[in-house]
């Protein structure tokens, strides 16, 4: 354990910012998982859309890299685009 005051707060920050990052890498991943299944019924639309904006918020929080958001969406709309 840390004895200067300002690494000890940074030690209780950095545990805060990783456990948001967790929860919201998570969601992503439900989200993603959500959207795929539902290719090819009704609610789709609204499943990927929801993937998708869910992705573009955690690269915007800087949970996930810019390019990894990209990754992943592209992946995604090939899914629903094989699909047909």
């Amino acid at each position: 354990m840390a004895n200067i005051k300002s690494q000890k707060k940074r030690i209780l920050t950095n545990a805060k910012a990783a456990e948001r990052n967790k929860a919201v890498r998570s969601e992503v991943k439900t989200r993603v998982k959500t959207a795929v299944k539902a290719i090819g019924s009704d609610d789709a639309d609204a499943a990927i859309r929801l993937a998708i904006k869910k992705i573009d918020k955690a690269a915007a929080k800087g949970v996930i890299h810019p390019n990894q958001a990209a990754r992943r969406k592209s992946r995604l709309m090939t899914k629903v685009n094989a699909a047909g």
